[in-house]
Order: C-alpha cells, then structure tokens, then sequence
C-alpha cells in the first residue's frame, strides 16, 4: 500500500517491497524487463537526490525508510545476480591457462637399503598476457586473468553498488559480494585439490602422501595466484573501483583472505617440518614455484591491506631456504655418519656410494637455486683438525675456480669416501680393501663424468685427483695379490751348487711349482666371486693382471720345465698351461662361484 503523498519514485520504490507484495517477494527486477530495471534505478536515484536537497522533516522521515525499503531490496537483487553466475572456474580453462607451464621427470634412487623417489618439476613460465581496458590492474605476461562473470551482469552489479555506497551501504554490499565470491573461490580450491588442512594436519601426514600433494600445490599456486586471485581482483575493479575508500580493495581481501591463506598454509607446513634428505628436491620445488611466483603475488596483493599476505609469502620463502641449507647440512653429516658395518660381497659398489652420487647429481640439476642458497663454505678444516672422525680438508686450491656449492659437492665426496674408508677394515682380506675402494671410487668419477652440470661444477682438478685416487687402490690391490703368486716365479732359491756338481734343485723346484699352484688356485675361487660391476674397469684391470702374470709364468716355464717334464709325474707340478691361466684369468671379478679346481683347457 503506497502511503499518500508519495513521489513517483517512491511510489516505483514501494512498488517492489518484498515484505509488502507476494508478487514483489517472487519475482527479481533484473531478472525481468530492461526498462524496469532502469525505472527502478532512475527512482532510487530520484529519491537519494530528494534526501540530499531538503531539510529534515516528516517527508525526510519517510524518504528514509523507502530508501531502506530500496537498499534491501538492491541487496537481494545484488545477491541473486552474483549466484546466478557464479561457479567455479571450468577444470579446462584451468588446465588451458598453465599446462604449457609444466613438464615432469622422475628419478628413481634404487639400492639395497631402500627405495626413494624424487619428482622433479621443471616449469616453464606462460607468455600470454591478457589486459583489461580501463583497468589500473596491469597484467604481467604470466598472469592470465578471466572472466569469471559476463559483463552485462558486471554492469548491473556496479549499477547497485554505486546506490548502495552512495546511500552508506557499503559494508552490507561488500558481505553480500564476498559471502558469494568466497564460496565460488573455495569450490575452485577444491577442484584444484587444495584441501583445507592444519599445519598440524600437513605434518602428520607420511612423506609420500605429502610429496604428491606438494606437486598438486605447485600446479595449484600457480593457477591460484596468476588466474584465480587475479581474476577475483579484476572482477572487485570492475565493480567497485572508485566507488569509495579503497571498496575494491576491501571486497578483495574480504573474499580471497581465507582461500589465501589456506592456500600457504600448506607451504608453510613443509617449510617448518622435520628435516630429512629425501625432502630437498620437493622443497626446492616449492621454492622454485613460490619463488616464481613472488612477482605475481607481489602484483595481485600490492595494497596495504593485502600486506600480510605478502608477508607471509616472503617468509615462507626464506624458510623454505632455511629448510633447503640445514637439510643439505644434515645430509652431509648423515653421509659421515652412516653406520653400516657388514660389508658388501664382493667388494662391489656399496648402496650408500649409490645413493650418495645420485643425490649429488640430482642437487647439481637445482644448481641455479642452489648456487643463490647456499653461501656458507663447508664446515671443516681446523676446526675439526683434532676430531679423528671428521676429515680435515684444504679448499684454497679449489676456491678459485669452484663456487660455494661446488665445495659442497666436493665435501660430500671426501665424507664419504672417508666412511667407505671405514667400512673397508671391515673386509678381513687386504686385497679385497683395494679392490672395494677402487669400486667405490671409480663409480664416483663415473658419475661426475657422466652429469654435464656435476662435472662442470666439480671441476676437472678434482676429478683428476679421484681419478688417480681409484687408479692408486687398483694398484695396491694388485700388490697385494700379485706380488705373492709372482713370488714363486722367481728364481732365486731353485739353484744348488756343491764339490761335485751345480744346476736346479729338482726338489725346491717341485715345490716352487706346487707353491704357485696353490697360491694361483686359492686367488682364482677367491677373486672369481669378487665383483667389480663396471665392464672396462673389470676389463682393463683383467688385462693389467695377465700382462704381469702370463710373461712371467712362460718365462719361468721355459726355463724349468724340461726339469720337471724329466721327472716322474710332470703334471703333478706343471698343472697348467699358459693358455690355461689366461683363460682362469677371465673368471676374475664375475661376483659367481667356480670350481674348485681350475679348468685345464690345454696340456
């Protein structure tokens, strides 16, 4: 019922008063007609206009309480239009803005001990840009921003804020607009498998879980920031810019501070969790995706009110790299430290060689990262000169050409060939010492000849000292087993001389023969089940021994045999040919069992 004495503009006003008029109550105004849409907005403005130009009186009074009748019905009018077109943003447009930014490799570290999988996430950055005319929200060439409403809908919700403002409404629009969005922010979130979990709830969780949610973040953050968020700030321009105070501003942070947060959480959670090796390359990756994204957190939060977030962002950063320093830390005194005691069979390659050199080789692909995190040289040096379980080392002659991370790696590779150097006293047979070093050694060089970015960093001086390292334990080994065997080739001992005749003593030459066969027969079932795993090593040390042996073995044959062969039972001494040993000489360092008898190919 229109009170008497109403302007036309109230008149339209009361007209749509939902708590007087069922048809009112069940119809929207911008659902309907154009023109009475514009009729309804040209009224409240009518009305606004009356207010502001006459003094207080009973007709104030009553133009007041119209005015409240006009706001409450924009604001239900407000709220229809912004459900009626929101929804999360589509799973295509999402994956279509960032795919060409992801690639992925995985690395798998396999040894005795265990199994550790290691993602890495190598992201490329996206060159679209797309720009708002009229916007002072500027695109950056990785920010995608897109509609998340149709701008006739845009419009009409300016239209209502701009009365709602003018007549104080401010914060009644920007709950209704934030109540909204944050609900469609939060349905994009879970479309995005952002799950709302406490820190606590992140550090409970086991580390394989974690390391597939973390590469769900990494996707996640990048559309977040740099197409979810940034296109929730455009829409709160295009709405509310310069409506009032900073209106934009407020409706933003109003809708997108909870989602943020969530959003970082996360981050937060695995920058301030336990430490352990295993985790370096996901953080990393964190770290390169957050870092990457600094610019763009920087941009789409610039205002004062948004700083917290930006804060945070900053600080979990740093402690990300905190995390990045103390693990590696960590790593090199787990790589000092690692206790295992029995020994491997065969002298092969031990599984924390392995596991050593394929994290190392994995830290030089993060070198870019690296190189900027860790500033702080080794911990060793004089400092440790009196601790008989830490190596002491000299960097200077590598100072010059290697940086900081680089005398890391190459720390990494002294503690832990001083731990493999433990571990050899454990073998009971010297030879097997030497060989087990060369092994170890040798992989060692290997692995930093075969990764570009590790050589490169390591530098060609210090691989030339492994290198002569692994060649000095392939040399003592074949001292240490060899000069035994070719000991009975001598020939000193096997000549007699007396008043009545001179020449070799048939006796001590039997027996230098049988010394020799049990000696050379005891090495081959020994050293045919030691094991050296790389093919040309295995090879060129086989060669080294035969160049030794064989010459020997024929001279002395040559010299002594018609002595023997002269005698009763000749094959009781001369047992094998040269040619037989030549071949025995291919069963070394198979890692399986022979006979116990050699085979005698020839006589």
């Amino acid at each position: 019922m229109e009170p008497p004495g109403s302007t036309a503009a109230e008149k339209i006003i009361l007209r749509w008063d939902s708590t007087a008029s069922e048809d009112a109550r069940d119809k929207m105004i911008f659902n309907g007609d154009r023109h009475e849409v514009d009729r309804y907005l040209d009224a409240v403005d009518e009305l606004q206009k009356s207010m502001a130009s006459v003094a207080l009186s009973d007709s104030t009074s009553a133009a007041s309480s119209t005015l409240q009748i006009a706001m409450a019905r924009l604001e239900d009018e407000f709220r229809n239009i912004l459900i009626s077109h929101t929804s999360p943003i589509e799973a295509e447009s999402l994956s279509e803005s960032t795919q060409s930014e992801f690639t992925s490799q995985e690395f798998e570290l396999k040894d005795e001990i265990g199994e550790i999988s290691f993602d890495e996430k190598q992201l490329e950055h996206q060159e679209s840009s797309t720009s708002t005319p009229g916007s002072s929200y500027k695109s950056t060439s990785s920010i995608r921003e897109v509609d998340l409403i149709p701008s006739d809908a845009v419009y009409d919700l300016r239209s209502i804020a701009e009365r709602m403002i003018a007549a104080g409404y401010l914060r009644e629009c920007i709950q209704v607009y934030a109540s909204v969005r944050k609900s469609a922010v939060d349905a994009s979130l879970k479309k995005l498998n952002v799950e709302k979990l406490s820190i606590g709830d992140i550090q409970r969780l086991q580390w394989e879980a974690l390391e597939i949610k973390i590469r769900r973040w990494i996707r996640a953050a990048k559309i977040c920031i740099r197409v979810l968020f940034a296109s929730e700030r455009r829409l709160c321009e295009q709405i509310f810019e310069g409506l009032g105070t900073s209106a934009d501003d407020a409706c933003f942070m109003e809708t997108i501070k909870g989602p943020a947060i969530q959003l970082f959480n996360f981050a937060e959670a695995i920058s301030i969790s336990r430490r352990s090796p295993e985790k370096l390359f996901k953080i990393l990756d964190l770290h390169d995706a957050l870092s990457d994204l600094m610019p763009d957190i920087q941009n789409v939060f610039e205002s004062k009110s948004s700083e917290s977030i930006r804060v945070q962002a900053v600080e979990i950063l740093s402690r990300l790299a905190e995390a990045a320093r103390g693990i590696l830390s960590e790593f090199e005194s787990a790589v000092l430290r690692e206790p295992s005691r029995v020994p491997v069979p065969g002298g092969t390659i031990h599984p924390l060689t392995r596991y050593v050199m394929n994290y190392i080789s994995l830290i030089s692909d993060y070198k870019q990262t690296l190189l900027e995190l860790i500033v702080s040289k080794p911990s060793t040096g004089p400092r440790y000169s009196s601790d008989p379980n830490v190596p002491d080392m000299d960097f200077s002659e590598y100072e010059d050409q290697a940086s900081t991370l680089a005398l890391h790696l190459i720390w990494i590779t002294e503690i832990l060939q001083f731990n493999l150097d433990g571990k050899s006293k454990h073998y009971k047979d010297v030879s097997l010492v030497h060989l087990f070093m060369m092994n170890n050694v040798h992989y060692i060089v290997q692995k930093i000849k075969g990764s570009p970015e590790l050589r490169e960093m390591i530098g060609d001086d210090y691989l030339r000292k492994l290198t002569g390292k692994f060649r000095f334990s392939a040399t003592n080994y074949q001292r240490a087993t060899w000069v035994r065997v070719l000991h009975c080739l001598r020939d000193e001992g096997l000549h007699v001389s007396g008043s009545f005749s001179s020449g070799v003593s048939r006796s001590a030459l039997r027996e230098r023969f049988k010394s020799f066969n049990a000696i050379f027969e005891e090495v081959h079932r020994t050293q045919a089940t030691w094991l050296i795993p790389d093919t040309q090593l295995r090879e060129e040390l086989r060669i080294s021994i035969s160049e030794k042996l064989l010459p020997a073995y024929r001279s002395f044959l040559g010299r002594f045999r018609s002595h023997i062969e002269s005698g009763r039972h000749p094959e009781n001494y001369i047992k094998y040919s040269v040619d037989d040993l030549e071949n025995a000489v291919l069963d070394f360092f198979e890692g399986c069992p022979v006979s116990q008898h050699l085979r005698r190919r020839s006589q």
